[in-house]
C-alpha cells in the first residue's frame, strides 16, 4: 500500500535499499520495514506520530541498532534518531547530571565529561556506538554493573512525546505531587488528556492490593541486580506512596526498560558519578570449568570489585583466529592438562592444552600497591579453595586489552566457521548470583540431554552469564531447537525466580514468555499499561506484550536453499553467502572518529547506517540469499550499499567476525560487470600502470596538461575525476631505468652480507620515483644488497575497482616469476603498502589452486619496507649509531591496508631508532584517499569530509619543523592536496637522517 510521504526537515526513505538495510539489527530477525524515517527535529517527531496515526502505522524508534531481541524490527516506520538528535545539551558538574538527545554516544559522553571529573556509570559492550536513548530503552548495564547498576538507577528525568502528539516531562515525583495529578485528573472526567490517563491508571493498579499481592509474589527475585522482565511494574511499586517510605514516584524507572513502547523520548537527563579509581587493575583467573568459574565469583565479590567476568574457551579459541584479538589474548596460559570438566562447553585438546575459562575481576584502586594485595589475598583464597591455576594481575593498556577482547565476544562469536553459530535465544537470563553454579548446571544437563552446547560469557559477577547455544538456523531442526531451547530455559529461570531479560531486553524473543515468567494477572497489567499509554498501537508494537511468536520472521529460513556460488575469490572454509553471514549485527563498525580505529571512514563521515559495514555485509546477504535472478549478485542494490566502501580493509582486522566488505565488494563488482559490463572509468584505474608507461615516453606532455590547473580541470572532468583533485604527475625517468642505469652510483656501507629483492611497484616506478630512489640507497649505504627482479604491477589498481580476471593475471604472473627467488634470507620488500600487502592479502585467495601453495609461500616473504626495517633492527644488524642525534618530532599517519594486514608497530620501531627521534601516531582512521576513491567526482566531497575528521586538522595544526609521515601514496597525496603539507615516506625520513 502506497503511502503520502510525510514533509520532514529530515530525511525519510522508503526505496528497497533503505528498507533492507533497517530489516535486521544484532538480532536472528528480519522484517522489512515500511520506511525509515531520519527526523531533524521535534516538529519532524510529532509529523512523523500523526503521519503514523492517519495511516494506521506505527514508528520503531532506532539509535545504534544493536539489539539482540529483536527490538528496532518491525513492518512499521523505523525512526533513526542518531543521526541528528546526538547533542550533548546541558552538564551541571556541581549537581553531577548531564542532559543529552537520545542519538548520544556513550564513550562520547564520557569523553565530554572526563574534564569535569565525572563519567556515566553503565556501559554496554558496544558503549562505542551505543546511545543513551536505546540504553534507557532496553535498561542497559554492563560489566561493571556490580558497581553502577543500571540505566534506570541513574535516570533523573525525561523530555517526552506521547502516542497524542504532546509533550511531556517526567521526574521524581513526591507522594503529595503524584497524588494531587490524580485527584485533577479524576477531575476532568470526559475531557481528561491522555497524561490525565496514565496518572489515573497508575493509581488504579498499583493502589489495588490484589495487583500489589501478584507484582510482589511473581516478579523475579528483588535480590536479582538485573531485572528486565517486562515493564518493571515492580519498580514502580516500591515507590511512595504505594509503598510507604518508598522512593519518590518517578515514571522514569517504568520507562527505563519499555523499548520505546510508550512514548518518544527527545532529551534525557543523566545522573553522573565521580570517574573511577586511577589504577585499572584486572586479575585473570584461569580455571578449569564454567562451574568452577562461577564458584570462584563468590570469592572475588568478596574483594568489592569493579566487574566480575567470564570469557569462555570457545571465545578465545576464535580470539585465536582473530589478527587483533590474539594480540588482545597475549596473557592466556593454556591449560596444564586436558580435563574433560562437568559443564565444558568444549573440552578440546592440543598439545598446548585446551584454552581456560577466564574469569576476570577488576579491583581497581587509587594505587597499584592497594590492588597488589587485594589481588594476592584473593589469589590465596581461591587458591585454598581448589580454584583457579594461574592468575595474572594487569595494569594499564594491558588491561585495555582484556576488556577489548571480552568486549569483542559478541562479534567472534559471530566468526564460527559454517552455518552453525551461538544464536542469540536464551543469553539474557539472570539468577541471583548465589544460585548461579546450580543455575548453569541444570543449563547445561537441558543443552546436554539435546546433544547441544553453548557459549558462556560475561556478566558473572551480577548473576548474568550470556548462554549462546549453537544451532544452525538454515535447518527445520534449527528452527525446532530455537523454540524448544527458549521454552525449556524459560521454565528453568522461573524455577529460580530469576529474570528472563537481564539487559538486553525482552523484544520480541522473549515477550511470548512473559506470561510465565510473572504470571497471567501480572501479564495483563502490563497489557493494561500499554493500552492506556498507546491506545493506538503507534509506539513499537510487538515488543514486550502481544508480541508474534518468537520464531516468527526469523533472518534465516527453515530448509533454506541457496545456489554454489562459483567465485572468484576464496573463502577459506566458507563460501561467499556464509563470509557474509558472519557478520552477526553487533555494529561495531558503527564507530565515529572518536573512537579511534579505521572502520568505517564513510560511515564516520556521513553517519548513514547505509555507509556501514554490517550495512554492506547484510545488502550481500539478503540478496545472495533471496534473488529470483540466475546472477545473484546482479543488483542495484548491492551496488548503492557498496558506493561509499573505500576497501580501506579496515573490516579485515577490526570487525570480531573478520567480514573482509573489501574483498566482499570486489567479489561483488566482477560478477556485476560480468552482466553488465565494465565503466569506462574503471578499465581506464585498472589500466594506469598500461597509460603510465605509454605517457612514461613523454612524461613533459603529461605533466603539462595534468600540471596546470586549467587544463587538467578539463581533463579531469573528461575521466569522471573530480576537477579541483590534482593529479599525480610522472617523473622525468622510471625507477627501474634508474636502477639498471650503468651511470647509477651505487654509495654502498660495509657490506652485512644480506640481500633482498626490492618490488618496484606500479605507483614508485611512475609517480614517486624519488622515495623509491631514497629508500634503495638507504639499504645500499646499510649494507645491504638490492635486486630488482623482473615482474608485474601488482595488481591494486585493478583490484580496487573490482577487476578480478585481470588482477588474477598479474597475480599469477608475480607468483610464478618471484616465488622461486624470495626465503627467509631474501625476502621481498615493497615501499607502497597497498601494491606488497596484495600479496600477503589478496593473492593466496585469487591465484589458481596449483599456485595456492607457491602464493602462500611468497605472501610469508613479501614485506613492507617498515617490516623490514624492523626486523633488521632487532636482529642489530641496523643500529642507531648510523643515523643523527639531531632532535626531530615525526606525527606518523597509518595507511589503512598497514594497520589492517600488517602493523604500524614496525613503523614507530623504524622512526624511533635515530637517537632523539620522537614519533607519535595520529589518531586517525582513513585518510579518505583510498586510491582512486577521492579522484572521483561523486566521491571527492566525501574523501574531503573523512580526512578532515582527524588526519588533516591533525596536520595542519603541527609546526613547520614537525615531519609528516605517510607510507601510502594515496595518503601523501591527500594531505597535499588537503593541507598543502608534504608528507614524507618513512624511508625518505630515515634516509636523510643517516650520518
Amino acid at each position: 500500500m502506497a503511502y503520502m510521504r510525510p514533509q520532514l526537515d529530515g530525511e525519510f526513505f522508503d526505496d528497497d535499499t533503505i528498507r533492507i538495510v533497517y530489516a535486521t539489527d544484532a538480532s536472528a530477525y528480519r522484517e522489512k520495514p515500511a520506511a525509515v524515517a531520519m527526523p531533524k527535529t521535534i516538529a519532524d517527531l510529532h509529523r512523523l506520530i500523526e503521519y503514523a496515526r492517519s495511516n494506521k502505522l506505527s514508528l520503531i524508534p532506532r539509535t545504534a541498532g544493536t539489539s539482540l531481541a529483536g527490538q528496532v524490527v518491525g513492518n512499521g516506520v523505523v525512526v533513526d534518531v542518531s543521526k541528528h538528535f546526538n547533542q550533548i545539551l546541558e552538564v551541571n558538574p556541581a549537581e553531577r547530571w548531564v542532559r543529552v538527545q537520545p542519538g548520544v554516544v556513550r564513550d562520547e559522553l564520557n569523553l565530554f565529561l572526563k574534564p569535569y571529573g565525572l563519567f556515566y556509570g553503565p556501559e554496554t559492550s558496544t558503549a562505542n556506538r551505543a546511545m543513551i536513548g536505546g540504553m534507557v530503552g532496553n535498561n542497559s548495564c554492563g560489566s561493571n554493573s556490580v558497581v553502577y547498576g543500571s540505566a534506570r538507577e541513574h535516570l533523573l528525568s525525561v523530555k517526552a512525546i506521547l502516542a497524542d502528539g504532546s509533550e511531556v516531562e517526567f521526574s521524581a515525583t513526591e507522594p503529595a505531587q503524584f497524588t494531587e495529578c490524580v485527584q485533577q485528573a479524576a477531575q476532568k472526567n470526559g475531557s481528561a488528556s491522555l497524561l490525565d490517563k496514565i496518572y489515573l491508571q497508575t493509581n488504579t493498579m498499583l493502589s489495588d492490593s490484589v495487583n500489589q499481592a501478584e507484582i510482589r509474589r511473581n516478579f523475579p527475585k528483588r535480590s536479582i541486580e538485573r531485572r528486565n522482565t517486562g515493564y518493571a511494574l515492580d519498580m514502580l511499586l516500591d515507590c511512595a506512596p504505594f509503598t510507604p517510605d518508598g522512593e519518590s514516584f518517578n515514571f522514569c524507572k517504568l520507562i527505563a526498560g519499555s523499548e520505546g513502547t510508550l512514548c518518544f523520548l527527545t532529551e534525557i537527563k543523566l545522573n553522573l558519578v565521580p570517574l573511577p579509581p586511577k589504577e585499572s587493575g584486572l586479575v585473570a583467573v584461569h580455571c578449569q570449568s564454567i562451574d568452577e568459574a562461577l564458584r570462584a565469583t563468590l570469592v572475588a565479590l568478596k574483594y568489592r570489585p569493579y566487574a566480575v567476568e567470564v570469557i569462555d574457551d570457545i571465545i578465545l579459541e576464535r580470539a585465536n583466529t582473530n589478527a587483533e584479538q590474539r594480540n588482545n589474548s597475549f596473557f592466556v596460559q593454556r591449560r596444564p592438562v586436558t580435563v574433560p570438566a562437568e559443564n565444558e562447553a568444549t573440552p578440546g585438546s592440543s598439545e598446548e592444552g585446551a584454552f581456560p575459562i577466564i574469569l576476570v575481576v577488576d579491583l581497581s584502586r587509587d594505587t597499584r600497591e592497594e590492588v597488589s594485595q587485594l589481588a594476592a589475598q584473593m589469589e590465596a583464597e581461591m587458591r585454598a579453595a581448589g580454584m583457579g591455576y594461574h592468575f595474572p594481575l594487569l595494569f594499564g593498556e594491558d588491561s585495555k586489552k582484556i576488556w577489548t577482547l571480552r568486549k569483542a565476544g559478541l562479534g567472534l562469536l559471530g566468526n564460527l566457521p559454517g552455518d552453525e553459530k551461538a544464536v542469540a535465544v536464551i543469553e539474557d537470563t539472570a539468577v541471583d548470583v548465589h544460585d548461579q553454579p546450580d543455575y548453569i548446571r541444570d543449563f547445561n544437563e537441558i543443552l546436554k540431554k539435546h546433544g547441544m552446547t553453548s557459549v558462556h560469557y560475561a556478566h558473572a559477577g551480577s548473576g548474568e552469564l550470556h548462554l549462546r547455544p549453537i544451532i544452525n538456523l538454515k535447518t527445520a531442526e534449527g528452527h525446532r531447537q530455537f523454540r524448544m531451547i527458549a521454552e525449556e530455559i524459560a521454565a528453568l529461570v522461573k524455577k529460580y525466580d530469576g529474570s528472563l531479560s537481564g539487559e538486553h531486553g525482552d523484544g520480541r524473543l522473549r515477550g511470548e514468555f512473559i506470561p510465565k515468567m510473572v504470571g497471567p494477572h501480572n501479564y495483563e497489567l502490563m497489557r493494561q499499561l500499554k493500552h492506556t499509554w498507546d491506545p493506538e498501537g503507534i509506539f513499537n508494537p510487538g515488543k514486550i506484550v502481544e508480541t508474534p511468536p518468537m520464531d516468527t520472521f526469523l533472518r534465516y529460513e527453515a530448509g533454506q536453499q541457496t545456489p554454489a556460488f562459483q567465485t572468484y575469490f576464496r573463502y577459506k572454509d566458507q563460501d561467499v553467502l556464509q563470509h557474509a553471514e558472519q557478520c552477526n549485527g553487533s555494529g561495531d563498525c558503527r564507530k565515529t572518529h572518536l573512537s579511534g580505529g579505521t572502520m568505517c571512514p564513510s560511515y564516520m563521515a556521513t553517519r548513514n547506517e547505509k555507509d556501514t559495514t554490517r550495512a554492506r555485509a547484510n545488502m550481500l546477504r539478503e540478496m545472495l540469499t533471496r534473488s529470483p535472478k540466475e546472477n545473484r549478485f546482479d543488483h542495484h542494490e548491492i551496488k548503492e550499499v557498496y558506493d561509499l566502501c573505500l576497501s580501506c580493509k579496515g573490516c579485515k582486522s577490526e570487525c570480531p567476525s573478520n567480514v573482509d566488505v573489501a574483498k566482499l565488494k570486489a567479489e561483488f563488482l566482477q560478477h556485476y560487470y560480468d552482466a553488465n559490463g565494465v565503466p569506462v572509468r574503471s578499465r581506464l584505474v585498472a589500466n594506469f600502470t598500461r597509460l603510465a608507461g605509454l605517457a612514461s615516453y613523454v612524461p613533459w606532455a603529461w605533466n603539462g596538461v595534468l600540471g596546470t590547473p586549467a587544463l587538467r580541470r578539463i581533463a579531469n572532468g573528461l575521466v569522471g575525476f573530480h576537477p579541483d583533485r590534482s593529479m599525480p604527475l610522472l617523473s622525468k625517468q622510471t625507477l627501474r631505468k634508474w636502477f639498471g642505469s650503468s651511470s647509477r652510483q651505487v654509495q654502498r656501507g660495509p657490506s652485512n652480507g644480506r640481500k633482498l629483492y626490492f618490488f618496484c611497484d606500479e605507483f614508485t616506478n611512475y609517480n614517486d620515483v624519488q622515495i623509491g630512489q631514497k629508500a634503495i640507497q638507504l639499504l645500499e649505504r646499510l649494507g645491504y644488497e638490492v635486486i630488482m627482479p623482473s615482474h608485474g604491477e601488482s595488481g591494486r589498481a585493478a583490484l580496487s575497482k573490482g577487476l578480478l580476471k585481470m588482477a588474477r593475471t598479474m597475480a599469477e604472473t608475480n607468483v610464478r616469476a618471484l616465488a622461486g627467488l624470495v626465503n627467509d634470507e631474501t625476502p621481498l620488500v615493497g615501499i607502497e603498502p597497498s601494491a606488497i600487502l596484495t600479496f600477503r592479502d589478496e593473492y593466496p585467495d585469487l591465484v589458481r589452486e596449483e599456485l595456492v601453495a607457491d602464493a602462500r609461500r611468497l605472501a610469508k616473504q613479501a614485506l613492507t619496507f617498515e617490516e623490514f626495517m624492523a626486523r633488521e633492527i632487532d636482529a642489530k644488524r641496523i643500529r642507531a649509531e648510523q643515523f643523527t642525534t639531531e632532535t626531530r618530532l615525526i606525527k606518523l599517519h597509518g595507511h589503512c591496508q598497514q594497520k589492517a594486514v600488517s602493523s604500524l608497530v614496525p613503523s614507530k620501531k623504524m622512526l624511533s631508532l635515530p637517537q632523539n627521534y620522537s614519533v607519535q601516531l595520529i589518531p586517525s582512521g582513513c585518510c579518505g584517499m583510498a586510491g582512486s576513491f577521492g579522484y572521483e567526482k561523486e566521491h571527492y566531497d566525501i574523501s574531503m569530509q573523512i580526512g578532515e575528521l582527524v588526519l588533516l586538522p591533525t596536520v595542519r595544526q603541527q609546526p613547520a619543523d614537525v615531519l609528516i609521515a605517510a607510507a601510502g601514496t594515496s595518503c601523501r597525496h591527500q594531505i597535499h592536496d588537503g593541507t598543502g603539507r608534504t608528507a614524507q615516506h618513512p624511508a625518505e625520513i630515515l634516509y636523510e637522517a643517516l650520518r
